[in-house]
């Protein structure tokens, strides 16, 4: 029999770091509409030299750092409080996607670029949340507790409580860094097994069209060439790269040379 602590994960402390007060504001909309991770604002400030002052003083698990302020910018702050004991996590939200490599040098977690996605959001927020350990590691669940034959599901963990996501409602799972997100029409959630693990658990219903994803095969509904980012390191084809479109989510993911028959002969297969 499957369980799961009762203990609810305690909400993740953010502190909001930008000149901007309209993008504190996106930033504070996005937040509140937020249900997994479960999170609270604890303060915001419109500069490094205000943050330092909040910060040594009070406790928070993430700052949503904003890079180019006056004065002291984001990178020399995060630089600063990594010497700190206790340093909060931090996430970079920029308008300048060009400060990204600088960015990891200060160990900062993730980084988002203006406007910010909700899905990105939520990307980085569960990322921390893993990091921070409040999440146990998923399993696959093939049958019912009792033995009754059941719809097969992934068990994740939301708020401190592990809950079943049917593999019916899984469009695709992701490689991030260390960690695989599973992303269905309405939620995100964040795993920390391999998808070399996860493949073989999940079934013929599920197509890897990269080494870094595997797609619900019903989810694909169209293929094409698409032109590549340019700091992609994919194969690429006359600077574009394959992509197959999700359904529901309209995101495009690329699709590998080496499994592009692949692809080809699924969506033959489902009359697309």
């Amino acid at each position: 029999m499957l369980s799961s602590s009762s203990d609810v994960a305690p909400a993740l402390r953010i502190f909001l770091i930008d000149d901007e007060p309209l993008a504190r504001l996106r930033l504070r909309q996005l937040l509140a509409d937020m249900v997994v991770p479960t999170v609270t604002v604890v303060g915001e400030a419109g500069s490094a030299a205000a943050a330092l002052q909040w910060l040594s003083q009070h406790r928070a698990d993430l700052l949503l750092l904003d890079i180019r302020m006056p004065g002291l910018d984001g990178l020399a702050l995060a630089e600063r409080l990594r010497h700190w004991h206790d340093v909060p996590a931090v996430v970079f939200v920029t308008a300048h996607p060009e400060h990204a490599l600088a960015a990891f040098d200060v160990e900062a977690f993730d980084y988002l670029t203006k406007p910010v996605r909700r899905v990105r959001l939520q990307e980085a927020l569960m990322r921390v949340m893993h990091r921070l350990g409040r999440a146990p590691r998923p399993m696959v669940e093939t049958t019912h507790p009792m033995g009754l034959e059941e719809e097969p599901a992934i068990m994740v963990s939301v708020r401190g409580q592990v809950i079943r996501v049917p593999l019916t409602e899984v469009l695709y799972l992701k490689a991030e860094l260390k960690y695989v997100t599973l992303r269905t029409a309405r939620s995100i959630f964040v795993l920390d097994e391999s998808l070399t693990d996860l493949e073989p658990r999940l079934g013929p219903r599920f197509l890897r069209v990269h080494r870094n994803a595997l797609v619900a095969r019903q989810a694909i509904r169209e293929l094409m060439r698409r032109p590549a980012a340019p700091d992609s390191d994919d194969e690429r084809d006359g600077g574009e790269l394959w992509s197959v479109l999700i359904a529901e989510v309209d995101e495009w993911l690329t699709v590998s040379r080496r499994q592009l028959p692949a692809v080809r002969e699924a969506l033959v297969a489902e009359g697309l």
